[in-house]
């Protein structure tokens, strides 16, 4: 695709404008062809062309050509091929290429292979070494999908390296409790350990371990995933809170920070250690924290939110649910189809999803980080139930919308209705230290992550951006109310700046 990226980025604007399912979706379809194979795509109403338009939204909308996704869907954003939001696109690719078997997406997954970064030397001196521990089993996890698409034995020695680069360091492993890395060299300023890389290492293992079948791969996911059950896992429920703060003696978990990638990889892990191992208890944790997402990660109608600004993607958990799906479990399977099926309300005209399934489209710029969960959904979805009849509502088109400044906490907004969603400016003193809690009818939410606005995976202020979505079963008389972020050194200390709502009045 790399020489005719001028052309897709063109067509892709064209989809802005018009849609993928209007009457010239089997025109842009052939036209997206010459973009990177993507199948032709007539219009239909069932989970498979949903499927389908997911494709044609990865490749034409944010593929860039020449091995690199763009941050976003809005003309200036920047382009890549590493790290979490570039990567996270790799694998909704890489996912439609397996459960699909399309080999016309071969020749992008090739392209993204060999411009993948090289990972050199393991650093052995904190002094000397740059880079976070989660970067590259984030890189290795994309490689080893581009593999299995592509047989390259390059895009195989690069996750080799990718994951050597963290396992044979000497400067994550340490503190006290070394078992699991920190993410940065020596610790950093912040002394964070995070699941990202430790869940992360687990899976990268696994896929090397299936591409190579050497046993030390194996062995090493064991280790990873053991520790990352003793360190991560919430005391109460089978949930894996994402961060722990080593002080060099003591390690302390951040509670409830519940993120969709780490419980998606340690789901993912646990049925890839069960095939592996034949040992049942793998299955039964992963069965486990599956229906505890489920159970405390909904809103009132049961559909999935995700708590989070930008520093997290989806796109793992949706994987881990397709992984016990295809291993006959009806939960999982039920999880991915309704909320496939709700996602579709919240998908924009280029067929981007925000990270609320069960919110508005996005009415402003969709990034890499937020959108690759909406996709991957719809994918896994055509996979398990093809023929399924899609029935699109669009309730947010009746909703009222308010414009309300609102920057003083605490504060309550009460309202009678079916469901609220909260509007400001993501990254508002970009990029990262400032969040709120949030309270749903006088409960905090589960997820403790509440609003956390500042943080700006790609370092833009994105104006008019949903920080929030909710939605209930029926019409009742709800409170929220915005508290003041307990600070830490992560997510910094309290912000909120909302700039409007928008409320449902019926169902």
């Amino acid at each position: 695709m790399g020489g005719q990226a001028p052309i897709c980025r063109r067509l892709s604007l064209l989809i802005k404008l018009i849609g993928v399912r209007t009457w010239a979706a089997p025109a842009v379809g052939l036209l997206l062809g010459a973009c990177g194979g993507v199948p032709h795509t007539p219009r239909g109403e069932d989970l498979a062309q949903a499927g389908r338009e997911a494709v044609v939204t990865l490749t034409a909308v944010y593929y860039a050509g020449g091995g690199n996704w763009r941050a976003c869907d809005a003309n200036d954003c920047g382009t890549g091929d590493t790290d979490w939001g570039d990567d996270s696109l790799t694998y909704a690719l890489a996912l439609q290429e397996s459960v699909g078997h399309d080999r016309r997406l071969r020749p992008t997954l090739r392209a993204l292979a060999n411009n993948a970064p090289e990972y050199g030397t393991p650093c052995v001196k904190v002094a000397r070494c740059g880079g976070w521990s989660d970067v590259p089993e984030w890189d290795s996890i994309a490689l080893s999908d581009e593999y299995l698409a592509t047989g390259s034995p390059a895009a195989l020695a690069k996750a080799r390296r990718a994951f050597q680069y963290v396992s044979r360091a000497r400067v994550f492993a340490v503190g006290g409790c070394p078992s699991i890395p920190y993410q940065q060299p020596g610790g950093g300023e912040n002394r964070l350990k995070t699941l990202e890389t430790t869940a992360n290492a687990v899976k990268a293992a696994l896929l090397l371990y299936r591409d190579t079948n050497e046993h030390a791969y194996l062995a090493s996911a064991l280790n990873e995933y053991q520790a990352a059950r003793r360190y991560f896992m919430d005391p109460r429920v089978p949930l894996y809170t994402v961060y722990v703060f080593d002080d060099g003696r003591t390690c302390r978990q951040l509670p409830h920070r519940f993120f969709a990638s780490v419980n998606g990889d340690m789901i993912w892990s646990g049925v890839a250690l069960y095939r592996a191992t034949g040992r049942r208890s793998y299955l039964n944790q992963a069965i486990s924290t599956a229906a505890a997402v489920q159970r405390y990660l909904s809103d009132g109608r049961g559909v999935f939110a995700d708590l989070q600004a930008e520093n997290d993607i989806v796109e793992p958990l949706i994987e881990g649910m397709l992984a016990l799906a295809q291993d006959g479990q009806q939960q999982a399977r039920s999880w991915v189809l309704s909320n496939a099926t709700a996602a579709l309300s919240a998908r924009t005209p280029d067929g981007s999803f925000g990270r609320f399934f069960d919110g508005p489209p996005p009415p402003t710029t969709v990034t890499a980080w937020q959108t690759n969960g909406g996709l991957a959904l719809e994918i896994a979805a055509g996979a398990l139930a093809p023929r399924q009849p899609t029935r699109t509502t669009h309730p947010w088109k009746r909703a009222i919308y308010t414009r309300r400044l609102i920057v003083r906490l605490p504060t309550t907004i009460r309202f009678r209705g079916a469901g609220i969603a909260l509007f400001g400016t993501l990254g508002a003193q970009c990029c990262e230290a400032g969040h709120a809690r949030l309270l749903i009818d006088g409960r905090e939410t589960f997820d403790r992550t509440g609003i956390w606005q500042n943080k700006s995976s790609s370092a833009h202020r994105i104006p008019n951006s949903i920080l929030f979505a909710w939605r209930w079963p029926a019409v009742g008389v709800h409170t929220l109310r915005i508290l003041s972020g307990i600070p830490n050194p992560k997510e910094g200390g309290a912000f909120s700046r909302l700039a409007g709502t928008a409320l449902l009045t019926s169902r």
